[in-house]
């Protein structure tokens, strides 16, 4: 068999060899899965009471990478466990450490997405101000945001990084390193792909509201739908259908989406840094009560205003 052939017999097997690698390495998938229920537990207590609306504030640089980390872990974790699984059967062991070490390779290169889009926030911020403020220009670039990750799903680059994600057993036969530390290095490797196949829906993760528990969940779902379902063209297109579906009425701002507090609506304070972690509790929140009400003890008639 020549080598093109032997590359379309691994195409042609898909996600087969993964599948079959999760059922053989239950244990492995279950680890995988406890740390992702962990990290969407501990991701939900962190940004409780914070603002979840579009172009949310990303806090400190220390916190920001911490929460990151575990969101990648969060979300991601599921997406590439057969992968990982698949590779743990290829190299004929039942010990963790390799596994987890081709795990911690694959978040690494998401932690470096994660600086650079703080970096680029931060850079933004600077030479634009309130520029992208939502009751300015944010809503509309955040729209067009979303239809940039529509049309990228449809490009041939999407499709070839896509394509190594959903045909773990080539790239794992062809990027094959031996030892822990070549664990982590196609770990790292294995993330690059999924970074070229998976940015666009982050960068709408920004857009939609970085600090939304429920909009990491739609953006998961998607990773998970197009990486995992059998059907290659249904993944692409479907991917491709949801993210304009959410543009017209948040680029009005008009709150019908869940988790996307549009500022200055009322629904949710805007998040300030404060020294221990950058977020503003809700709880903390002051809200002054007219002289009336507080001598009184009673609502104040309507109209009177504070002394």
């Amino acid at each position: 068999m020549t080598a093109t052939a032997h590359e379309q017999a691994l195409e042609r097997g898909g996600l087969t060899p993964a599948y079959a690698a999760a059922r053989a390495r239950l244990g492995l998938i279950a680890l995988l899965l406890a740390l992702a229920a962990v990290g969407w537990w501990w991701t939900a207590r962190e940004m409780q009471d914070m603002d979840g609306g579009p172009w949310s504030e990303l806090g400190t640089v220390a916190w920001f990478l911490g929460v990151w980390v575990v969101m990648m872990a969060a979300m991601m974790f599921p997406s590439v466990a057969p992968t990982v699984a698949l590779y743990s059967k290829l190299k004929n062991t039942q010990a963790l450490g390799a596994p987890l070490l081709f795990a911690a390779g694959y978040l690494l290169v998401w932690s470096a997405v994660g600086l650079l889009a703080y970096a680029l926030a931060r850079v933004g911020s600077q030479l634009f101000g309130d520029v992208l403020a939502w009751d300015r220009a944010g809503r509309w670039v955040g729209g067009a945001t979303l239809l940039a990750a529509a049309a990228y799903e449809l490009t041939p680059l999407k499709d070839v990084c896509l394509g190594k994600c959903r045909t773990p057993l080539g790239f794992l036969l062809g990027s094959w390193r031996d030892g822990l530390s070549g664990a982590t290095r196609m770990g790292v490797r294995h993330g690059a792909w999924c970074v070229g196949c998976c940015w666009a829906l982050m960068a709408s993760l920004f857009a939609l509201g970085v600090m939304s528990v429920v909009w990491m969940a739609v953006i998961a779902g998607l990773i998970a739908f197009e990486m995992l379902i059998p059907w290659r063209g249904v993944a692409t297109f479907g991917t491709a259908g949801c993210a304009p579906r959410s543009r017209p009425a948040h680029a009005r701002g008009s709150g019908r989406h869940p988790g996307a507090d549009v500022p200055g609506d009322g629904s949710m304070p805007q998040m300030n840094q404060s020294p221990r972690v950058g977020r503003t509790p809700r709880s903390r929140v002051p809200r002054p009560k007219p002289m009336a009400a507080r001598l009184a003890g009673a609502p104040p008639p309507f109209g009177l205003t504070a002394a």
